[in-house]
């Protein structure tokens, strides 16, 4: 099992690339930006090691079902 800071150390290599690849460019909305691209693939992963059990899922992310259930409709990722 891989530690938590190896997540850290993916999005901080992530956003390195991000302002290399941004060659001079001024960025914008960085902080949404990285918000949906961890919080998505994270919800579908906590979601299929629950079995697609929504209860399940909210207590492994240590949140409210209700705000669960709008986050995978914000995301499209109800069945």
């Amino acid at each position: 099992m891989k530690k938590s800071t190896d997540i850290s150390a993916c999005v901080s290599g992530a956003l390195e690339n991000y302002f290399v690849d941004l060659d001079g460019e001024k960025p914008a909305g960085i902080y949404d930006m990285v918000l949906k691209s961890v919080e998505r693939p994270m919800l579908e992963i906590v979601l299929r090691q629950a079995g697609g059990n929504q209860t399940l899922a909210a207590e492994m992310l240590g949140i409210n079902r209700n705000t669960l259930r709008k986050k995978l409709v914000d995301y499209n990722l109800l069945a």
